[in-house]
């Protein structure tokens, strides 16, 4: 298996080393290599890569602003010379974090994490292939079942997935974007930036909305006609 692969990083050396490593790697393909965010965002945006070495401190665009301007599925690694960093990089769901100087053998572990991650996406189930969910929250694991979650809130770095029977919700430090990957397409979809609902739980919509007991979800214009298509598919209307 190729991974297609980019670098951005505002020191020319930073690039040529990490260029020389990708070149030694058999399974990374290099890309683009880039000496700004502000130069990449408009070409990986049209033409996304699956993973990006991508430095934190830099001029104009950090590496952590646009990390989360990014919305291609693509993995990131972080490099970067300050460590205090690290916590911001787990926020953002980055895969792996390194820290420079950069030897080869840390480039390839990290390299390698990023080759198991596409190996079982690949082969992870995408409907109704599993039951539940394991979600990091309060420095412990908890199993969810799917077919108990009424819907998912996304609240910057954080998620709030609410359950069924359940008083509070279940708070997690991960992106939206990293949980809409775990979730069957078939039985979770996104009405909002910030919701994802499972249509199952779904009693009544008004007026754009998804009425949850007392809480109302919009469903925005971006997401609304996908909803609908699937609404029209299990309706009798008029």
């Amino acid at each position: 298996m190729k991974l297609t692969c980019a670098i951005i990083d505002d020191e020319p050396l930073a690039i040529s080393l990490l260029e020389s490593y990708v070149n030694k790697t058999p399974f990374l393909e290099l890309a683009g290599k880039y000496n700004s965010a502000v130069n990449a965002l408009p070409i990986l945006s049209k033409e996304p890569v699956d993973l990006l070495f991508l430095d934190i401190q830099m001029p104009e665009l950090s590496g952590m602003e646009f990390s989360r301007i990014l919305e291609a599925n693509t993995r990131i690694i972080f490099t970067t010379a300050f460590g205090q960093y690290a916590l911001d990089s787990y926020k953002v769901n980055a895969l792996d974090y390194l820290l420079k100087p950069i030897s080869y053998p840390d480039f390839l572990k990290a390299a390698n994490k990023a080759l198991q991650w596409y190996e079982l996406a690949r082969t992870a189930p995408t409907t109704t292939g599993f039951e539940s969910i394991f979600i990091k929250t309060e420095y412990k694991l908890v199993q969810i079942e799917l077919r108990k979650i009424l819907y998912i809130e996304g609240l910057k770095d954080y998620v709030k997935i609410y359950i069924e029977d359940e008083a509070h919700p279940v708070l997690s430090l991960m992106s939206m974007k990293s949980l809409e990957e775990m979730l069957p397409t078939d039985r979770f979809i996104r009405v909002h930036r910030s919701f994802i609902v499972q249509p199952e739980k779904i009693r009544v919509i008004e007026r754009n909305r998804i009425v949850f007991g007392k809480e109302y979800i919009p469903i925005s214009d971006n997401y609304k006609q996908k909803f609908m298509d699937f609404l029209a598919q299990r309706s009798l209307l008029p």
